[in-house]
């Protein structure tokens, strides 16, 4: 019968002991044992080569594994992880395999198996989501660069000199491109609007421009929630689109970028402004250049973005209507003057014209470019339409 495991050594001992002396035949004995003659000619030629010692059980690992991971590529994968922390085991495993020609290729499963080990990766924590939390009725999904950019501020902090970092931060939502990350001194429409001039001459005038209800993108108290700054954009033939309050995962890509500023930049950097935007320009150098994303087929953000091919003018723009609507220009408090009255309309559009589409007497639908903002009514008997 099979050895016990609390005697098996005094088994083993007493097997090779008789079996030295030869009383009876070996396979008797190996019989008499409960073993094959195979693992009895084992057990006698351990103990002739290594004595007691030989009989004790020994370790069942290889004693070389082909695929083993060298020290240099263990070495490498952690210093890829140091360099960028924000990074799951997929990035840098595609980050490895493009960089260490010299070095050997390694399955994800080894990346993410040395990384564990390292103590460098987290567990992420799966929420549980209703169907319809945070879902817009009919997204606007871009298909190509240039046809939705997304803009938002990314929540400040404090330089070590006590001054605050506020970034302006502007995405192409196709290629995940990174068209602005710029620390700027203020959140007023001048500011923005300066920024946008810069980023308009450079990569040309987006079809769409996505942002949250805040300012200076929108007015709460607006007619559409225009402020000056989105009137602007449609006058440059802009359409836009805003997520709804309260629900930023709405605009998710964008939110989890300022995420990645927030683990790679944000903190991490002594000194003033000048330093932060160094920092934040590197930043967006990897991001766009070295960064491969998952949703692109592991491809960098700059391997898939070119310009837009709608040209910036800077020179101001004058809104065209119908031959049939009547044209008044909106005064700098926010009202037009029609049948002698001043009507208001909203001040985010004051110095450009809107169009009235007459309905009837003393009756208009009130354009502003391609949006409809409303209509007004000017009761007068003397008021007709050709006037």
């Amino acid at each position: 019968m099979p050895w016990k495991e609390a005697n098996v050594m005094d088994l083993r001992t007493e097997f090779v002991t008789r079996a030295l002396r030869e009383e009876s035949s070996f396979s008797a004995l190996c019989r008499d044992f409960g073993i094959s003659t195979k693992t009895g000619y084992k057990w006698k030629q351990r103990f002739l080569a290594d004595g007691l010692p030989g009989l004790a059980d020994r370790s069942r690992r290889p004693n070389s594994k082909p695929t083993a991971v060298t020290e240099d590529v263990c070495c490498e994968l952690v210093r890829q992880k140091g360099l960028h922390e924000g990074w799951g085991p997929k990035k840098i495993h595609d980050l490895y395999l493009k960089a260490n020609h010299q070095l050997p290729d390694v399955s994800l499963s080894t990346v993410q198996r040395v990384l564990t080990k390292a103590g460098l990766t987290e567990r992420r924590r799966r929420r549980r989501r209703s169907e319809d939390c945070g879902r817009i009725a009919n997204p606007l999904v871009a298909t190509a660069p240039n046809e939705v950019w997304t803009v938002d501020f990314k929540g400040w902090w404090y330089a070590t000199t006590r001054e605050r970092v506020q970034p302006l931060t502007v995405r192409d939502a196709y290629t995940r491109y990174v068209l602005l990350a710029q620390a700027v001194a203020d959140a007023r429409m001048e500011t923005v609007q300066e920024c946008f001039v810069r980023l308009f001459s450079q990569y040309g005038l987006p079809l769409v421009i996505r942002s949250d209800n805040g300012a200076p993108f929108a007015c709460t108290s607006a007619p559409l929630g225009l402020s000056r700054l989105s009137a602007w954009w449609v006058t440059l033939g802009i359409s836009l689109d805003r997520i709804e309050k309260g629900h930023p995962e709405q605009n998710g890509g964008h939110e989890r970028m300022h995420r990645d500023i927030a683990l790679e930049v944000e903190g991490r950097v002594d000194g003033d402004l000048v330093a932060q935007q160094a920092a934040l320009d590197i930043w967006r150098e990897q991001y766009n250049h070295e960064r491969p994303h998952e949703a692109l087929g592991m491809r960098r953000p700059a391997q898939l973005y070119t310009k837009s091919e709608r040209r910036f003018d800077p020179q101001p723009v004058e809104l065209e209507y119908p031959t049939n609507y009547l044209r008044r220009r909106v005064t700098r408090v926010g009202c037009i003057k029609l049948a002698g009255r001043l009507i208001r309309i909203s001040s985010a559009i004051s110095g450009w014209h809107v169009g009235l589409q007459p309905l009837g007497p003393g009756e208009f639908n009130v354009w502003f470019g391609p949006l409809h903002l409303g209509e007004i009514n000017v009761p007068d008997e003397k008021f007709t339409v050709a006037s």
